[in-house]
């Protein structure tokens, strides 16, 4: 993969999470466009990155437009809102698009995140059952806060884990991550590898309030 060919396109991408995606890739080299259902925001989170980048690199559209010009697709709105989203767009993937599920279903009562248990198992595996067939999708991403993703000036330094039932697309987007500037992709096998991985971001966001920190995340120890 040439890095400089790669198309990534972002739905809902104006969060905390999708402007450091789209940040960091585009440091690296890819063609990234920012979409949301307001083009006025997916407008200014673009001026934004492009300014920290010094120069228009990043490109801005509609959900529907940032899928159309892309080969991998980040969906990173919030869980609540993903499976309506899809639903709404399915019709604008082409043929084998790859979709990276970055969400994780967490509800905060008092401070304290819980898990909201879903009857697939995963939020992956719940939009996996909402999914045409040939849409496929690679869970990544699941366990990096989102203010470390966002903070353009300090390295990821973390493992990022990748599950999927497609072992070519899950194989396209490790290489994709290994761009990333302190992102180390690991193959975390199947789709139903989500389930720990959601909770294990469940498990740091408790772990950074313990600590009074915003940045803790996972590295595995002992791989090649």
């Amino acid at each position: 993969m040439n890095i400089n060919d790669l198309r990534v396109g972002l739905i809902g991408g104006t969060g905390e999470e999708g402007r450091g995606l789209a940040l960091r890739w585009s440091s690296a080299g890819a063609k990234v466009t920012i979409g949301s259902r307001s083009i006025e925001r997916a407008g200014l989170a673009a001026v934004e990155i492009n300014q920290i980048l010094g120069g228009s690199y990043l490109l801005h559209g509609t959900n529907k437009e940032a899928i159309e010009s892309a080969q991998m697709v980040l969906l990173t709105v919030p869980f609540e809102h993903a499976a309506s989203t899809l639903e709404a767009h399915a019709g604008d993937f082409a043929r084998d698009s790859i979709l990276i599920d970055i969400t994780v279903p967490v509800s905060f009562d008092k401070g304290r995140a819980r898990y909201i248990e879903l009857p697939e198992g995963s939020a992956s595996e719940h939009l996996r059952a909402r999914l045409p067939e040939h849409i496929h999708l690679v869970a990544a991403f699941k366990t990096e806060p989102a203010h470390l993703l966002a903070a353009h000036n300090e390295a990821l330094d973390c493992d990022v884990f990748v599950a999927s039932d497609s072992k070519e697309a899950k194989a396209r987007v490790i290489e994709a991550i290994s761009f990333i500037e302190g992102a180390r992709p690991v193959d975390a096998g199947r789709l139903d590898s989500a389930r720990a991985l959601e909770r294990m971001t469940v498990l740091a966001i408790g772990i950074n309030r313990r600590y009074k920190v915003k940045a803790a995340r996972y590295r595995v120890v002992g791989l090649p």
